[in-house]
């Protein structure tokens, strides 16, 4: 007779709860799939529900006016959408839009509270997760307020193949101007310029990792510094 296994479980904060623990929040969760530049909030929705991703990435966007966004957050398989929820807060501040296809565990805002208003693990995850990404959030305005483009293109392509897990991934030019914070002419410049130095290929909307380690050369400090916390939150 062969006893098939459960999957393991593939969100960090999940995955770091005891297995009674998390089979308890599973009956409050469904699995759902993220589809690219599919928007779970916009500025000033209610935030009915949090997502914990197994796979994919969702961007947080902050606008300064109608057509103008920066990203400001990024989260993968290691946190929570929807963190503003845990701290408090009933809507979202800023637009989280899907940056690669994946699938996530959602669950409503009121199960999340009520499962982490009498404090435990769960808490304590959240808690040390606010933290990574507060540093996170702190890092990418200070790298986007003092380095060049090449350098915030790398560390964000190398923050991306950390979160995707793979070296192929769905990206527009006007998508990536967007995360940036520049225009569309800048990111064609510098992508073209990785792509003469054999770094990535881009073709329609494609964007490949052929050499992680000259992206790690180009990329700023900052990527360090993010990676740093985002391996060591959980430890």
């Amino acid at each position: 007779m062969v006893i098939s296994k459960s999957p393991p479980i593939a969100n960090k904060l999940l995955a770091a709860l005891p297995k009674k623990d998390y089979q308890l929040l599973r009956h409050h969760m469904e699995e759902i799939p993220l589809v690219f530049e599919q928007i779970l909030y916009q500025p000033d929705d209610l935030i009915s529900d949090v997502y914990f991703p197994n796979s994919g990435i969702v961007s947080l966007l902050a606008g300064v006016k109608e057509r103008a966004t920066l990203e400001v957050g990024m989260v993968g398989n290691e946190g929570m959408v929807g963190l503003g929820v845990f701290l408090g807060v009933n809507a979202s501040l800023n637009r989280a839009v899907v940056q690669g296809v994946g699938s996530a565990m959602k669950m409503t805002a009121t199960s999340l509270r009520k499962q982490c208003k009498d404090g435990g693990l769960l808490s304590r995850l959240l808690q040390r997760y606010s933290h990574s990404a507060l540093a996170q959030i702190t890092q990418s305005a200070v790298c986007n307020q003092f380095h060049s483009v090449d350098a915030r293109l790398a560390r964000w392509l190398l923050m991306t193949h950390d979160r995707m897990h793979a070296d192929e991934f769905q990206i527009t030019q006007e998508f990536l101007s967007n995360m940036l914070g520049v225009r569309r002419e800048a990111v064609n410049k510098s992508a073209t310029n990785f792509q003469q130095q054999e770094l990535i290929r881009y073709s329609r909307g494609n964007l490949t990792i052929l050499d992680r380690k000259g992206l790690e050369q180009l990329a700023c400090n900052c990527y360090q510094i993010i990676k740093k916390e985002y391996d060591g939150f959980l430890h």
